[in-house]
């Protein structure tokens, strides 16, 4: 039933489709009926033909429609027209009156099915522009933002915007049949991310492979070429840019030309060829450009020539040009090639191609060339043999330049490389051309020219074009005793200079051969630069072009403004090159100290012994210095707190480090920090609004020096995989990495922007808790800490490679910072004063907080608590002393219980004989002074008798009988004070003996008196 019925709604529009072609037709036919008498007979200028839309049979119809309807009458009737898929070859139209294929004449041309925009001096029409902001934000939000933000035409391109709004080109086509799309484009820098993708009539993207999304980075002066399949049905064209590096560096926009979309139906007409151009066969695809000194107008089937006496033309010219008086920048200084006899000069030559009059009112003339004078010397390992030709030594021979080539002494080896000191010749291996990205031919022009002692960019045609100097590297190799020592196969050191007066650039790349996905940009310089030197370290071993590349300016000039604009290469020395020549030689390692051994290589980690010349291991935890290994002293020692691997290419820490101070050793153990660890800060805004991260990866120890920290760029390369899906673009390995996140905040990408990834740390310097190693200096006040009892253990990190910002390379320092609290992994910080890491941006601060940054546990970390006796038992526990700064190490020792020792019958025996001794002590004293108060008692008496009668008494008068009166008296005496006890016992001593010798003298007198 549901089959039957949407037959029958089929048909019914089909049938609908039909009867309204026919209404249509009969009403334009019979409409002007009303003054058919008076209208004339149509002829084929009064209408056109038009197919009708195509049926769901694929059918349609062909109708003649008039140009004014009602000014004549017999209009040809509808007839079937071809079939819908129908189209025409290149250079051929359909020509509806006989609905058959016609070659285009002469001067104009067609793509058949197809079309083609390479005209760019406005936006084509169907063509549209379209800005949003970062934040992905209508454009009516924030006018002021991304308001100018668009597409530019240039002309002959178009040329994408260079900030961070987001801009869209879009076009829409309708195809009849399966076709394609392709253009020209050049992406020179992938500091603005470039996408091309496809949308159906729903707004819903097409499935495409990865590779047809993301546009490839191309070289400087190289148009690229990308094509992608198109499904029949309507397709929605998007090209998107949008800047998403950071920074005030300028940037080079994408160009686009050559806009082709094949697959519509048919096209009518034939395309006359733009001016400039021209198509001279009937039934051409395409158009040429005029030749050099000639133009075209609009349609033109051949090029009209100029009066070359008073005009010139570029190739591909609309209009001849007055040539102007000759001037000094009309002409170039450069130097001849040196003679039979050895002699050079200074030439002046005309600048090609020569467009200024000599013969003018006001021109200059050439000025004459300069004295002869004696070429200079080949560039080493180079020798000319009485000729007036440089030609390259012999293996196994070296030579200054001057000298004749001599074979190398025996142990020792040449050293092969490059040294371009003198420019009288461009070197063999080396090429210069021009380039123009409106494509105005100025591939002809030498873009460079040799001047003696250096070599300079040339005029080219007009200042902005990319005057390229190119040195084609086969490969590097080692000197045979270096063929195992390290990762570094060659330097490529240069000497240049900048002089501007406008915004030029300047660029250095390096492109190899496998791996050309991009330009290479090594580094670049803009303006004007004093004399300087670059070196750029090969770490791989593969073919390369070093290409020097230099723009007077970006702007388009119809005249050469800046021709004194120029960057001067003083020198250009390349190590280690496979086709290199030799200037010196260097002692190798021996086979063995006999007479004519051959040189041999020295395995990693050794040096080449200056008394014997033989392979010796370096030193454990030294590193061979380089490629430079001879002598002892090529072994340099690693820095406190690291150690070198087996190969002695790296130091590295093993996780494990010791601190002494005032006799305590600390012993830290950091293998939990040894994975990568990682911290991303912010967010940030740029001045447009865009919001980005900077992530840093961080790799502090462990496996063997292995640089475990990585940093990824996704711009050129994104695939439609999540962001767990694998890994792609170019990356970086190091200690310490940064990159620049960009999140994908709802701009169609499945996964985040990273771009810009830097390395921060290439070497380890060492660990130490001090604040200066190596010329690197920490700053505690960064992190405040509110405990010294245990010292922050700073981890020192340096990367040799320069940039103009940092001409002395970048510098880390990671703190690890005891904090019991924290899990083993702990927390990495930025500084908040600093929170991109840096305050410079070339030294860079981390605080890394951890548990695993405290030292072991050893038994001074704890002490012991011994508890009370109870019922013959005593415990012993151990606590640790707080706050506890340490983890791992020893634990602590379990409870100990011990048995409590009582009171026994000895002691008991002890007391009681001591309390007795103590009673009879007591007694002793009591009586003591008992009989004391009595002796005190009689000597006071004695003595105031003596007082009153001054002599003593007699016998029988003055006599006391002891025991007499002494109840009575001793009531009445009075003494004066109350001495303690122990001074009473003393003056009982000292009264004793005074009573004493009182008692004798008054014997000796009574023996006197009764004698």
């Amino acid at each position: 039933m549901e089959r039957a019925t949407r037959t029958l709604v089929r048909h019914l529009g089909d049938f609908i489709v039909h009867f309204t072609v026919v209404i249509c037709f009969v009403f334009t036919l019979h409409a002007p009926a009303v003054s058919a008498a008076h209208a004339r007979q149509c002829n084929g200028a009064d209408y056109y033909f038009q197919y009708t839309e195509c049926d769901s049979t694929g059918s349609r119809w062909r109708v003649a429609i008039p140009l004014n309807p009602g000014e004549c009458t017999g209009l040809p009737d509808p007839v079937q027209g071809t079939d819908c898929s129908f189209s025409c070859e290149a250079g051929e139209f359909l020509e509806m009156s006989a609905q058959d294929c016609t070659p285009c004449a002469a001067g104009t041309f067609s793509l058949g099915s197809g079309l083609r925009f390479d005209e760019w001096d406005d936006i084509p029409p169907g063509f549209s522009n379209l800005a949003t902001n970062p934040d992905n934000s209508p454009i009516g939000q924030n006018v002021s933002t991304c308001s100018s933000a668009k597409w530019i035409a240039q002309g002959s391109y178009l040329e994408s915007n260079r900030d961070e709004c987001i801009v869209f080109l879009v076009y829409t086509v309708h195809l009849k049949k399966r076709g394609s799309v392709s253009f020209e484009y050049q992406y020179m820098d992938n500091s603005i991310f470039f996408e091309f993708y496809i949308q159906n009539d729903q707004c819903q993207e097409m499935d495409q492979d990865s590779n047809k999304k993301w546009i490839k980075l191309t070289s400087h002066g190289e148009w690229g070429t990308h094509s992608v399949n198109l499904n029949s049905g309507t397709n929605i064209l998007f090209w998107r840019t949008t800047r998403v590096t950071l920074g005030a560096k300028a940037i080079k926009p994408v160009f686009l030309r050559n806009i082709r979309i094949a697959g519509v139906a048919y096209t009518s007409v034939c395309f006359p060829c733009k001016p400039g151009t021209f198509s001279r066969t009937p039934g051409s695809s395409s158009c040429e450009p005029c030749p050099q000194d000639t133009y075209s107008s609009h349609g033109a089937s051949s090029c009209t020539p100029c009066n070359t006496e008073t005009h010139y033309a570029s190739e591909g010219s609309a209009m001849c040009r007055r040539r102007p008086p000759c001037s000094e920048e009309d002409y170039i200084q450069t130097y001849s090639t040196c003679d039979e006899e050895g002699k050079t000069q200074v030439i002046f030559k005309w600048v090609e191609p020569q467009i200024c009059l000599m013969d003018a009112l006001g021109a200059v003339k050439l000025p004459p060339s300069g004295q002869r004078e004696p070429c200079p010397p080949c560039n080493p390992g180079f020798y000319n043999n009485g000729t007036a030709t440089c030609s390259p030594c012999p293996p196994g021979t070296f030579s200054d330049g001057v000298k004749a080539c001599q074979p190398c002494p025996a142990g020792t080896e040449p050293i092969l490389g490059y040294e371009y000191e003198w420019w009288n010749v461009l070197p063999a291996n080396m090429k210069t051309s021009c380039f123009n990205v409106a494509n105005n031919k100025c591939d002809s022009l030498n873009g460079w020219e040799v001047a003696g002692n250096h070599i300079h960019s040339g005029t080219g045609l007009s200042d902005n074009d990319y005057l390229i100097l190119t040195l084609r590297l086969p490969g590097f190799k080692l000197p045979v005793s270096l063929q195992a020592a390290g990762s570094e196969y060659g330097h490529i050191t240069f000497e240049f200079e900048t002089i501007c007066s406008a915004d030029c650039e300047f660029y250095f790349m390096a492109v190899d051969d496998v791996n050309s996905r991009g330009t290479g940009v090594v580094e670049s310089w803009d303006g004007s630069k004093t004399k300087q030197s670059y070196t750029h370290i090969m770490t791989e071993n593969k073919t390369v072009d070093l290409t020097w590349a230099f723009q007077r300016t970006s702007q388009a000039k119809e005249v050469r403004k800046y021709v004194n604009d120029m960057v001067k290469i003083y020198s250009v020395t390349v190590t280690n090159a496979v086709d290199g020549v030799a200037s010196s030689c260097r002692a190798c390692a021996l086979q063995s100290q006999q007479a004519g051994s051959s040189c041999v290589p020295c395995p990693a980690g050794h040096y080449i012994d200056k008394h014997t010349n033989l392979c010796q291991e370096c030193p454990a935890n030294t590193v061979l210095s380089g490629h430079h290994i001879y002598g002892r002293e090529a072994c340099q020692p690693c820095g406190p707190g690291s150690k070198s691997n087996k190969e002695h290419s790296v130091c590295f820490s093993d996780c494990s480090f010791t601190y002494t101070e005032k006799n305590l050793t600390l012993r830290y153990d950091f293998s939990a920090l040894a994975s990568a660890g990682s911290i991303m800060n912010g967010p940030s805004f740029t001045a447009k609004g865009t919001q980005y991260y900077h992530l840093f990866n961080i790799s502090l120890c462990g496996a063997e020096g292995h640089k475990a920290a990585v940093c990824r760029d996704n711009v050129t390369d994104l695939s439609s995989e999540d962001a767990d899906g694998g890994h792609l673009g170019s990356t970086v390995k190091a200690f310490i990495c940064q990159s620049t996140i960009i999140p994908s905040d709802g701009r169609g990408l499945k996964t985040a922007l990273s771009s810009q990834s830097i390395s921060l740390a290439d070497t380890f310097q060492g660990a130490t808790v001090e604040r200066l190693l190596n010329g690197i200096t920490t700053r505690p006040e960064l992190f405040p800490s509110s405990s010294e009892r245990i010292p922050d253990i700073h981890f020192f990190y340096r990367s040799p490679q320069v940039t103009i910002s940092c001409p002395r390379g970048r510098n880390a320092v990671v703190s690890l910072r005891c904090n019991p609290e924290k899990t083993a992994r702990g927390d990495l910080f930025v500084p908040s004063d600093c929170p991109a890491g840096t305050c410079d941006g070339c030294m860079f601060y981390f605080l890394w907080e951890s548990s695993s940054a405290c030292p072991h546990c050893s038994d001074a970390n704890y002490h012991a608590i011994e508890g009370a006796c109870k019922g013959g038992v005593q415990d012993t526990v151990y606590v640790w002393t707080q706050p506890r700064l340490c983890a791992g190490g020893l634990s602590l020792p379990l409870k100990r219980t011990s048995p409590c020792e009582t009171i026994d019958f000895r002691l008991k025996v002890g007391v009681a004989l001591g309390a007795l001794c103590a009673v009879f002590l007591v007694s002793l004293t009591c009586s003591f002074w008992k009989k004391n108060r009595k002796l005190e008692y009689k000597y006071s008496k004695l003595v105031m008798s003596a007082n009153k009668e001054c002599e003593l008494p007699v016998a029988d008068s003055c006599a006391i009988m002891e025991g007499e009166g002494e109840e009575k008296e001793e009531e009445e005496v009075v003494y004066p004070n109350n001495s303690s006890l122990l001074a009473k016992l003393k003056a009982f001593k000292g009264n004793k003996k005074s009573a004493e010798a009182i008692q004798m003298k008054f014997s000796h007198m009574e023996k006197s008196v009764w004698g």
